[in-house]
């Protein structure tokens, strides 16, 4: 152990660990943790289009019948109206 690392206390509860770390720093028992093994997933860009209040109104109501979220129905309709016109190169 170095000599600016602490030993990691022993818990008996989720809060008692997560009181403990609201006033300490996890670096302070680095040696102590188990290395972590995780994957990552990127978000891919929102990108926002503005629509009238009347489109929008029937889009929710559509939304609604559909029962789905608005974004993924009017993803699916811009990627069928794109999908007729023929790509440029």
């Amino acid at each position: 152990m170095r000599p600016n690392m602490q030993q990691l206390p022993s818990f008996t509860s989720l809060d008692e660990l997560v009181a403990c770390f609201d006033t300490r720093d996890m670096g302070e028992y680095e040696e102590d943790l188990p290395e972590a093994h995780f994957d990552v997933e990127l978000r891919r860009k929102t990108h926002l289009v503005a629509i009238d209040e009347e489109t929008n109104n029937r889009l929710t109501e559509i939304a609604e019948q559909e029962r789905t979220p608005a974004e993924p129905l009017v993803n699916s309709w811009l990627k069928e109206k794109i999908s007729r016109y023929p790509k440029q190169t």
